[in-house]
């Protein structure tokens, strides 16, 4: 096992991915409506919603924890409808050295496929992988496809 890896979750979709992208893009502060039982807030901190560079936080609830994340946009992708994150701060960096996250949507019809793609590096071998933060993202995707439906 190394401290570096990565972790893939997909999850269809039946409302168009043109909704998901718009949600995470411009409306987050909509998504802890859809999803209140695991997202209590987001922030803009710095920059313009939904721009490349823009630095937000969000407050969540993971592993039964009331949880910090402060992210970056570091590129955003219309044509394949995606977004990459770098963490910067929150709780998630007293595990992690490095944690990059990443949505893309891939359309089939009336159907589908959001998948997200976790980039990290532990800061100690013996740290957990982060697949029930992932788990809770594929989680929050289906509040908001049941929101949507």
């Amino acid at each position: 096992m190394g401290l570096r890896g990565k972790m893939i979750g997909q999850t269809e979709i039946k409302a168009c991915g043109d909704v998901f992208h718009d949600l995470l893009k411009v409306r987050a502060h909509e998504i802890s409506k859809m999803s209140p039982d695991k997202l209590k807030g987001f922030i803009l901190i710095d920059g313009e919603v939904g721009k490349v560079g823009s630095k937000i936080r969000w407050l969540y609830t993971h592993d039964v924890k009331e949880s910090i994340a402060k992210q970056i946009i570091e590129y955003i992708d219309e044509e394949k409808q995606s977004i990459r994150f770098k963490m910067i701060e929150g709780d998630l960096m007293e595990v992690y050295k490095s944690m990059y996250l990443t949505y893309h949507v891939d359309r089939n019809g009336p159907e589908s496929l959001l998948t997200w793609t976790f980039e990290y590096e532990k800061l100690k071998e013996d740290y957990p992988h982060p697949g029930t933060l992932l788990s809770l993202f594929l989680h929050v995707c289906e509040d908001i496809e049941a929101h949507h439906s």
